[in-house]
């Protein structure tokens, strides 16, 4: 039996990008098509079949622990960045600038989608759904060279909304315009789950 249930929820692909040096820049360069490897996508920084931890996993790995890499990749939709682009006052932020790998639209609040959900591209590409991509500082000083003063409130107007990080399930190559297909985990959400969270 499928432990997976294909939804009526796809995402078309808006942008993408490659963050090709992260001791060089957080931003991403645009690029019209992607290929994803199992080690994450080619060409991308944050590729790798491991990686050092970082704060999101602190409470069970130390800081620079080796841990296997399922933040290949960095996605976001384009509602949610609109929504954090008008809670800090502009019309508009540019995906590079969060070092986004896939820009989105279609999917409703798509930052809680569950983790483990899949996105399959027409071409059989897979990418599974971590987590929520927690906002963090590092994106403000890209902002605050575009608009002076605002940088710093990235942080706060992202909250809820920064999108999601994700790994490369099934090789193949993601382009503009793709659609997405959901694929959501069939079982019921954890009853314990606001318990174990007080805990």
């Amino acid at each position: 039996m499928a432990a997976l249930k294909p939804t009526r929820f796809t995402a078309r692909v808006l942008w993408l990008g490659l963050v090709r040096d992260r001791g060089a820049a957080l931003a991403s360069a645009p690029v019209e098509r992607i290929t994803c490897r199992f080690d994450g996508v080619a060409g991308e920084d944050h590729g790798g079949a491991t990686r050092a931890s970082c704060s999101r996993v602190l409470d069970l790995h130390p800081r620079g622990t080796e841990i296997r890499n399922t933040r290949q990749l960095s996605l976001v939709s384009a509602e949610d960045l609109a929504a954090t682009a008008a809670a800090m006052g502009l019309e508009w932020l540019d995906p590079a600038w969060l070092g986004a790998t896939l820009l989105l639209e279609g999917i409703p609040d798509f930052t809680h989608v569950p983790p483990s959900s899949r996105l399959q591209a027409p071409s059989g590409a897979t990418l599974v759904v971590d987590m929520e991509n927690r906002p963090c500082q590092l994106p403000a000083p890209v902002i605050e060279r575009h608009h002076p003063g605002l940088g710093k409130g990235f942080k706060s107007a992202a909250r809820g909304r920064r999108g999601v990080t994700a790994w490369v399930e099934r090789e193949g190559p993601i382009a503009l315009g793709d659609s997405l297909r959901l694929h959501v985990p069939d079982q019921p959400a954890w009853p314990h789950l606001d318990a174990a969270r007080q805990s």
